[in-house]
């Protein structure tokens, strides 16, 4: 028998603004928890076992992965990269467009053979897809291998459905449609001892027309600054050079806390002593305050890369994705940025073919990559989620023209991303060496304050150091250097 939890799951279709208005906590309901206090001891149930964690999706699913793993190990698992060898194979997933979703699906259904062959092969999907109770429709229709099944309110209840989950053989659901909590002392793997993810703040009260992430990752809530600085400060001590701090939305950081801001918190975390880099994302330009910005100016720790997602150049498109924001507004902003921070880097997110876009409005998004000259944008062709407001417009723009446009889109971007990497050669950047290449391991990958990628070759010995770097080959989306000095002191 599947077991649900909470079945009042929000049927986003037939919401309106009060019954949104009912799904978020207010102030006075949201509560913090301590997972030590509320995890059930499960003992070291994965011995002599190992998991693979698939994820797909933003820096926040990355960042629970690394506390699902951390969980997992704390089991007496171990990692594997190799799918064959795992006895807990674990898809974190992301619903935002649905070719994600297909693929999902399509290494959920390879798993079935394999499952046939090992009963005791445990399965599981966690993440944004959980959230829609189409998803789990479709795994209790089509894929009853699947164990367990949890979504994004509940990360910290892995131990105890995975011990659930040996002792019967139907998949288990446990999903809730909302959560006031914020989880502290959550066990974490992180990938390196370099860089961090920290989660500031959960879930979006923006509701844009085309996004699910408001249903899927629930209302805003906020960590308690002191919880946020006490995490910031072990991993200074702990040697980590550059940390992220994230959220849905940072700017509404601490409004349901009522005495604090993402300016005031980005200001304390830049006074932590031994970060040297503090980035944070995402952030929406419907709030982005002067505040933000002086305190970005203020630091040098706080590099001056800012990704601000556009979504569009035309206003009335702008007005049919309930952006907040005109592109006069938009343009005003880039500007305020530029003359505060006169050295910025910004990027972009940009979606193609959104529902009664013409083509006059798609070239006032060309004319706007022109206006800001992005150093970088992720860019997409528009994904219909189902429930969101945006599938009730007329999809009236043709695939031939969506994919057109996307083309033309990459094109000028491309062009910009180009020249604006030439204008580096020769220049000398200060860098942290991250890694070896993914594609050379005799080349180390490093990564400027502006977010760009340069690869050199220099000693495997400065990985985790920060160093300086001559530009000697610009290409679109990343650059060549030599190696001019080793151990640069901290800014």
């Amino acid at each position: 028998m599947s077991t649900f939890k909470n079945e009042g799951f929000i049927h986003i279709d037939d919401l309106d603004q009060h019954a949104l208005d009912a799904h978020r906590p207010t102030i006075g309901e949201r509560n913090r928890v301590d997972y030590r206090a509320v995890a059930k001891d499960v003992g070291r149930i994965g011995e002599g076992k190992k998991y693979l964690i698939r994820t797909h999706g933003c820096q926040m699913n990355e960042h629970d992965t690394e506390i699902m793993s951390g969980m997992l190990e704390e089991m007496g698992y171990q990692p594997t990269a190799v799918l064959e060898d795992a006895d807990f194979v674990l898809y974190n997933t992301c619903a935002v467009r649905e070719n994600a979703e297909d693929k999902v699906f399509g290494h959920i259904g390879t798993l079935k053979p394999m499952k046939a062959k090992n009963p005791n092969l445990m399965i599981g999907l966690c993440g944004c897809m959980a959230q829609e109770e189409v998803v789990r429709q479709k795994i209790q229709e089509k894929h009853p291998h699947v164990d367990i099944v949890f979504g994004t309110h509940n990360v910290h209840m892995l131990p105890e459905l995975l011990e659930q989950a040996h002792h019967t053989k139907e998949t288990i659901f446990e999903v809730w449609d909302k959560s006031d909590a914020t989880i502290e002392n959550l066990p974490k793997l992180r990938k390196d001892k370099i860089r961090a993810w920290v989660n500031i703040q959960y879930g979006c009260n923006k509701f844009c027309t085309y996004c699910i992430v408001p249903f899927t990752r629930g209302a805003e809530r906020s960590r308690l600054p002191e919880d946020i600085l006490a995490e910031l400060r072990d991993l200074a001590a702990e040697g980590y050079k550059e940390v992220t701090l994230l959220g849905q939305n940072v700017n509404d950081y601490g409004i349901d806390l009522g005495n604090v801001d993402f300016g005031d918190l980005l200001e304390m975390a830049a006074k932590v002593e031994g970060l040297e880099r503090i980035r944070f994302t995402t952030s929406n330009p419907w709030n982005f305050t002067d505040k933000m910005i002086d305190t970005i100016a203020k630091y040098d720790n706080i590099p001056s890369h800012i990704h601000l997602p556009a979504q569009s150049g035309s206003s009335a498109v702008l007005r049919r994705m309930k952006r907040g924001y005109t592109r006069e507004e938009y343009l005003e902003l880039v500007n305020r940025i530029k003359t505060k921070i006169p050295d910025v880097t910004l990027t972009t997110d940009i979606i193609v073919g959104f529902p009664g876009e013409t083509e006059e409005q798609f070239q006032e998004t060309l004319s706007l990559m022109e206006e800001v000259r992005y150093d970088g944008a992720y860019m997409f062709i528009y994904s219909p989620r189902a429930g969101t407001p945006a599938t009730r417009l007329p999809d009236d723009v043709t695939d031939e023209a969506k994919k057109d446009r996307l083309k033309r889109l990459n094109e000028v971007q491309d062009r910009i991303s180009l020249e604006i990497n030439k204008s580096l050669e020769g220049k000398v950047l200060r860098v942290l060496v991250e890694s070896e290449s993914k594609n050379n391991p005799d080349v180390l990958q490093t990564r400027t304050d502006s977010n760009k990628i340069v690869h050199v070759r220099a000693s495997k010995d400065l990985i985790g150091q920060f160093v300086n770097v001559r530009v000697t080959e610009a290409k679109t989306w990343t650059l060549n250097g030599e190696l001019v000095s080793e151990e640069v002191p901290a800014v």
